[in-house]
């Protein structure tokens, strides 16, 4: 049973930690925001996504991302970077 949505995710919430932990903050928002639209316990980040988040460093990830969101079952999810 797999089911694909796209999601425009705002990272801004990022900008509020410490600013060596914001790309940290960022991948934490994307995992919350998809178990919470999803509806799933675990969500695994592809290597994509993870490498756009901290293309610029620790200090500045993007202020929003495009995923391509996977639900890979009922307890697993996978995000996918799509723009």
């Amino acid at each position: 049973m797999e089911e694909e949505q796209v999601f425009t995710i705002s990272l801004s919430d990022a900008r509020k930690t410490q600013r060596h932990k914001r790309s940290a903050g960022a991948i934490k928002l994307i995992k919350e925001f998809l178990k919470k639209h999803l509806k799933v316990n675990e969500v695994k980040i592809d290597s994509s996504l993870n490498r756009e988040i901290w293309r610029r460093g620790a200090e500045n990830p993007p202020n929003k991302i495009k995923v391509r969101a996977t639900k890979l079952n009922e307890e697993t999810a996978e995000a996918l970077f799509l723009e």
